[in-house]
């Protein structure tokens, strides 16, 4: 159950709201919003959450010691069951047997054949690995006789984290931060002056995870006179594969080292008979010399092999290294705070905004494997559901919509590094089950080496849509940078192999034929997301609107990406047969509903009572990115008439739906902050809720059921919401403040744009009176008149103003150019 922690904003630095200037102090503004706890916090998910994009901490506070549980995005338990290759068969042979089905079958798993092959497809899945590994946990306990813990606050600003502490009668305070560019903690014992203070601590403990398999390695231990740790070998093969005396050359491990600067020594507890027992293994005395109390844990990873060659050596827990390290932290956050920021009258949603991005920077670093669904935070079972893996119906891809409009770029690269990492296993696929080019994109993954599809389970792994939406992110990336040399080396290839499975799939006699009475080409079979699973009859098994609306994305985007790296001689072929199935796609499926009228829904055949998981009837708004504001006025009619109609069970919806309806300018912002509200863990964290009974939920349902799975990362996204409210570019001309009440001020500095333009404007008093165009490659940009029917001064360094007029304004930039445009007065 989630555990109730008031959880305190501190209003301590009050920025002036000013926002009819250019700059907002974006450091400030993050520091304005602590996020902390005034008492104890002893569960893992009261915790303060640290990182620094690799390296993941969560610091839980008990009334008798301070837990630091450590996890890292490149530590995972690696093994990986790929059995029964040979009874898989190919796509042909299964579709034959799903078509064979009888439709008066109440679910497919009611024909036992077909049932077994289920249960043998997803076998490898049950398996309780891959999964990420947690990393330990390092203990310092006090005396409660003498210490009293009373609370603690992150400054987000600087990703320091303050403990404070009743010592003897004095305030103390542990500050504690986790180093952004090495896998170290460090900590240190203050006074309310900053002056470093002896220990209040009497004892230290390493704590291997609970749940550390017993079929694994022993650990083996790291001891000194002023160290504690261990190091653990992380197996490639299964247990009865794996030979743990000759290990694997595909062995992993890790270790997990603290070290004071003081002696540490043996030590006793005593039970409640007033017996002593010695230490185990891994606790130590911590001796009261006198000296400041300064330290570190290091967590280092990688080959087991490795280990016999010697890793880096942990830092000296000193002073002049904290300073050192804790400076070049607070760098390297005020760097990425600058990045973009907000200046909102709603504190509210502004502090969604600054916690968000706050904790995606300690989940997500370039040069290291792409999160699963729980990032860098795991202990036990926590962070463990469904393999903590590569969710790819909108899990995965989610959490890497925040880079493009906030200005983080960087921050997409693990992801374009996930899709490289499953491209070999999505062609071979793609070739051998399908008999196809190009790749499929499995439903879940794991950044294990795999030779075998994770998830050949004719169900959810039939869902079309996952390879399109695998790649949109590298198109997007190049969209939001037009970095040519991206395009070229790092989004053309996997974006071509996508299309080359769908043209194939598309083409085959089953999906394009007389038998449709139309000339069509249909996307048959799929499977709609968080919805049917495979249906007898394959009632909802065909044009899935998820399924159109990717297909379109990514046939559109092949062919600008052609143009742009002027493939067109060599992609001639392709393009053709694009061009060709594109123009004959289905229509979008409708339906209608009688408090409502026309609406649309997520697949041929369905009804307007629909309670959905995933909001897969509007996925034509986003992601196909097809609709949004500006669409004809029958089509939007019938937008908001769907968005009115859906009805949502709850769990997958509270970024993508909400994001849906900024993108019509139809959202409730207020709404949304009380849902955001509802959802939110104690440490700030938002999880995934339920929100209404029906559809697969019933009223004895626990709604905070996924909440206590791990810290759901995909929610970081949140601040994507507001940026929409505030700017949206996607359709290639900008749009300020589409989604906003004219009467609530608000401003932004560089916020990204389509066509790699930093946009930064104010509204004040109900107009804007700011704005700024930085534009890095020198397109052509397309803005709507931010002032309708006055004209607009344009105002480049140096040069003349230049009036210009209309609803919509297009000019001509240069690279690295930034323009001012204001009203014509």
């Amino acid at each position: 159950m989630r555990k109730s922690v008031q959880i305190i904003v501190l209003l301590l630095v009050c920025a002036g709201y000013a926002v009819g200037q250019p700059s907002i102090n974006v450091v400030e503004k993050a520091r304005k919003y602590p996020i902390g706890s005034n008492r104890p916090a002893a569960d893992f998910f009261e915790g303060a959450v640290l990182g620094n994009g690799g390296m993941g901490v969560v610091v839980v506070t008990r009334p008798d010691a301070i837990l630091f549980h450590f996890g890292h995005n490149n530590v995972w338990d690696i093994r990986i069951a790929e059995n029964n290759r040979e009874s898989i068969g190919t796509f042909d042979e299964i579709f034959a047997k799903a078509k064979a089905l009888s439709p008066d079958l109440k679910t497919i798993y009611d024909d036992k054949e077909f049932n077994d092959y289920l249960n043998l497809t997803g076998a490898n899945y049950r398996k309780p690995y891959p999964r990420p590994f947690p990393c330990g946990t390092v203990l310092l306990g006090f005396d409660r006789g003498r210490v009293e813990l009373l609370g603690h606050k992150i400054d987000i600003s600087n990703g320091l984290c303050e403990i404070y502490l009743l010592n003897e009668g004095k305030r103390h305070t542990l500050e504690v931060f986790a180093d952004m560019e090495d896998d170290v903690l460090w900590f240190r014992l203050v006074d309310e002056g900053k002056n470093p203070q002896p220990s209040c601590f009497n004892r230290i403990r390493v704590m291997p995870d609970s749940k550390t398999p017993k079929e694994f390695p022993a650990y083996s231990v790291l001891s000194g006179a002023a160290s504690l740790g261990y190091t653990q070998v992380l197996p490639y093969q299964e247990p009865d594969k794996y030979d743990a005396t000759k290990g694997h050359p595909g062995d992993k491990a890790f270790s997990l080292e603290a070290r004071l600067g003081t002696t540490l020594t043996g030590g006793v507890h005593y039970n409640t008979f007033g017996q002593a027992y010695p230490f185990d293994t891994f606790e130590r005395r911590i001796a009261g010399d006198g000296q400041p109390l300064v330290g570190n844990i290091t967590l280092r990873e990688g080959l087991a092999s490795a280990m016999k060659d010697g890793w880096r050596a942990a830092p000296e827990p000193d002073g002049s290294r904290y300073e050192t390290s804790l400076r070049s932290t607070a760098r390297q956050w005020e760097a990425y705070w600058n990045k973009s920021g907000v200046n909102l009258q709603d504190e509210w949603l502004e502090q969604i905004w600054y916690w968000n991005h706050y904790f995606f920077n300690c989940a997500v670093k370039a040069g290291v494997t792409c999160p699963g669904l729980f990032a860098n935070w795991s202990l036990g079972d926590i962070g463990t559901a469904w393999h903590g893996d590569y969710h790819m119906n909108y899990n995965t891809q989610q959490p890497f919509w925040l880079p493009f409009s906030s200005n983080r770029l960087d921050k997409n690269l693990p992801y374009v590094d996930m899709v490289h990492h499953l491209l070999p296993i999505s062609k071979q696929w793609a070739q051998e089950y399908y008999g196809m080019r190009g790749a499929f994109f499995p439903h879940s993954a794991y950044p294990v080496d795999m030779t075998l599809h994770p998830y050949p389970v004719p169900d959810w792994g039939w869902e079309v849509f996952e390879t399109p939406w695998a790649v949109q992110g590298l198109w997007w990336h190049y969209l939001y940078s037009m970095d040519v040399d991206f395009l070229r080396d790092r989004a053309f290839v996997p974006i071509r192999e996508a299309v080359l499975f769908l043209v194939d799939y598309m083409k085959r006699p089953d999906a394009h034929g007389k038998q449709w009475n139309d000339d069509r080409y249909h996307i048959y079979p799929s499977v709609p997301p968080e919805l049917y699973g495979l249906q007898p009859g394959l009632k909802f098994n065909y044009d899935t609107q998820v399924d159109i609306t990717l297909a379109k994305f990514i046939f559109k985007a092949f062919i600008e990406a052609v143009d742009a790296l002027k493939y067109q001689k060599q992609e001639a072929a392709l393009v053709r047969e694009v061009k060709q199935i594109a123009a004959k796609l289905p229509d979008y499926p409708t339906a209608e509903s009688e408090e409502y009228g026309k609406i649309y829904v997520s697949v041929p055949g369905e009804h307007d009572k629909m309670v959905y998981n995933l909001p897969a009837n509007l996925m034509h708004v986003f992601p196909g990115e097809e609709y949004g504001i500006d669409a004809p006025p029958d089509i939007y009619r019938t937008l908001v008439n769907t968005f009115k109609a859906h009805r949502n069970e709850g769990g997958n919806d509270i970024v993508l739906l909400n994001l849906q309806a900024a993108r019509l300018g139809i959202l409730d912002i207020e709404k949304f902050k009380r849902q955001v509200r509802y959802a939110m863990m104690p440490n700030g964290t938002v999880a995934d809720f339920v929100l209404q009974s029906g559809g697969r939920y019933s009223d004895w349902t626990g709604y905070d059921w996924m909440g206590d799975m791990g810290i759901w990362l995909e929610n970081f996204s949140l601040p994507v919401v507001i940026n929409e409210c505030l700017m949206q570019s996607y359709d290639g001309t900008i749009r300020l403040f589409p989604n906003w009440d004219r009467k609530t001020d608000a401003a932004f500095t560089t916020l990204r744009a389509v066509g790699a333009f930093l946009v930064s404007s104010a509204l004040s008093g109900g107009e804007i009176t700011h704005l700024t165009i930085l534009s890095e490659q020198g397109g052509r940009c397309k803005l709507h008149n931010p002032w309708p029917g006055a004209s607009v001064r344009l105002l480049r360094d140096g040069k003349s103003p230049v009036i210009l007029s209309g609803e919509l304004l297009d000019f001509p930039t240069a690279a690295n150019e930034s323009i001012r445009l204001e009203r014509n007065r």
